[in-house]
């Protein structure tokens, strides 16, 4: 009898099978006796009760993080239940930390890039820019890379790559650029990947990794960085990133066409299709444009979640949008995810585990703040492409904090030395949403992204630690 079509059959052996559906009950069972395993463990010198329970948790919710035994978010609500469970801090001390000002800046600013995203606004820029900039194969490969990357100052990188992937797609199907064959539709995927992996890091709107971080700096140290310190202190690192990313695409894949042309006609129609541009963009671009001036102008003074919440009240008032039309834009998930890691981390700091850590484990690899800079943003580059970028800072912010005290650091440079390198995945599709959103096009292969990914998260790291070491103590972040 001829198998169905809708049918599949794994032929894979018998022993595959079994390990592959035995791997997560193992890991949920690994993950609660490490925590058990750490809770009866004889109490260490120098850590208290508390902390010994808050090690505990933190062990756990790294097992289930790195091998992604559960969902980010549910993992990070796990964390809340067991904070209290365990005696580490009251339960209303943890869910007092869950309304950390980071969340509601987090939100809001997933709100404003919906409601771009919405209003075809950001599809129109993106457009225009190619429609103007993109003549030639040479340029139009800058440009994508450019656009990507400046696009992610103000929106979330994932968000970026998702709206700006069909109009490189379709490039690539005008050009007839041949999947996996292609050296120029290689080199175009991955700009839009790398670009916005490289914007994302310039302000605090490129991800949510940067507000964690500080999220997890405040509840700590109450300590910050504004807007505009934030971009100072990182900004320079950015085109330096990009020259060196555009130098490894362009060695890699070399340009194999001789006109874009075709593609050019098909940007110009879409962008003719779109029609003038319409009140509701303009207003709501309007109000996007005031909301960054006052985070650069008035963010310290009023905080950047109430300027962006007041900004979102804004658009509801004038009716420029409907929460019925943004409410899908919005990763409600990694609310909930950040909200349990700032948790985590502030219950660290309290009990005092972060400073036994850095006290047990780093001490003995660093041998002062420069060495600690280099450890922490090699740890953040490498750990990025294993795991999602925000369990990276949820992992190691805790940990620097405790550093930073060992070594009479600064602490807000750990939220840079964490965050930041977090935020560069190259290699892999999963170490980014960028990255895998550009392998799902077909033109990739892993070693194509491996490969030139590797010499450029070295470049990066280099890059990284030059600006910590020459130009922060320029901008009042001095590490020496």
């Amino acid at each position: 009898m001829p198998v169905p079509a809708d049918v599949v059959i794994d032929t894979r052996p018998l022993w595959q099978l079994l390990v592959s559906r035995s791997r997560r009950p193992l890991l949920l069972v690994a993950g609660a006796l490490l925590y058990w395993g750490i809770r009866a463990l004889p109490q260490p010198e120098g850590l208290s009760v508390e902390g010994q329970a808050a090690l505990a948790v933190f062990a756990l919710c790294v097992v289930y993080w790195v091998f992604d035994v559960l969902p980010l978010m549910i993992t990070s609500l796990l964390a809340m239940i067991m904070i209290p469970l365990s005696g580490v801090i009251s339960a209303s001390q943890t869910y007092a930390f869950f309304g950390n000002e980071a969340i509601f800046f987090i939100l809001g600013a997933f709100i404003l890039a919906a409601c771009l995203m919405k209003s075809k606004l950001s599809s129109r820029i993106a457009l225009a820019i190619l429609s103007r900039f993109g003549s030639t194969p040479r340029t139009l490969l800058i440009t994508v890379l450019l656009l990507n990357a400046g696009m992610s100052f103000l929106m979330s990188e994932h968000a970026v790559a998702a709206m700006n992937f069909p109009i490189i797609l379709e490039i690539a199907s005008v050009l007839r650029l041949s999947p996996r064959r292609s050296t120029y539709g290689k080199a175009l995927f991955l700009a839009m990947a790398w670009g916005t992996t490289i914007g994302g890091i310039a302000t605090l709107l490129g991800g949510a990794r940067a507000p964690l971080a500080l999220g997890i700096l405040k509840e700590a140290t109450g300590r910050s960085f504004s807007f505009l310190e934030w971009s100072v202190a990182i900004f320079p690192l950015v085109p330096v990133l990009l020259v060196a990313c555009y130098m490894v695409i362009v060695y890699f894949f070399p340009i194999d066409v001789a006109s874009v042309q075709a593609a050019d006609d098909v940007l110009h129609a879409k962008r003719m299709a779109l029609g003038r541009m319409r009140y509701k963009e303009r207003a709501i671009g309007i109000v996007v444009l005031l909301t960054v001036v006052a985070w650069i102008v008035a963010g310290e003074e009023f905080g950047l979640a109430t300027i962006a919440l007041a900004a979102v009240v804004v658009l509801f008032l004038f009716r420029l949008v409907s929460w019925r039309e943004i409410e899908g834009y919005v990763n409600w998930g990694v609310i909930l995810m950040y909200g349990g890691a700032i948790c985590l981390g502030a219950a660290m700091n309290k009990s005092g585990a972060s400073v036994w850590i850095a006290h047990v484990f780093i001490k003995n690899w660093a041998t002062g703040s420069v060495s600690v800079i280099l450890i922490l943003s090699f740890l953040g580059i490498l750990l990025t492409e294993l795991m999602s970028n925000s369990a990276v800072v949820a992992l190691l912010m805790p940990v620097s904090l405790g550093i930073a005290q060992e070594f009479g650091m600064d602490p807000r440079i750990m939220a840079l030395a964490v965050a930041v390198p977090a935020g560069i995945g190259y290699t892999l599709p999963i170490g980014t949403p960028a990255n895998a959103i550009a392998y799902s096009s077909g033109h990739l292969s892993i070693r194509d992204m491996v490969v030139p990914g590797i010499l450029l998260a070295v470049l990066s790291w280099l890059a990284f630690n030059a600006v910590a070491y020459w130009y922060w103590p320029l901008v009042g972040l001095s590490i020496r």
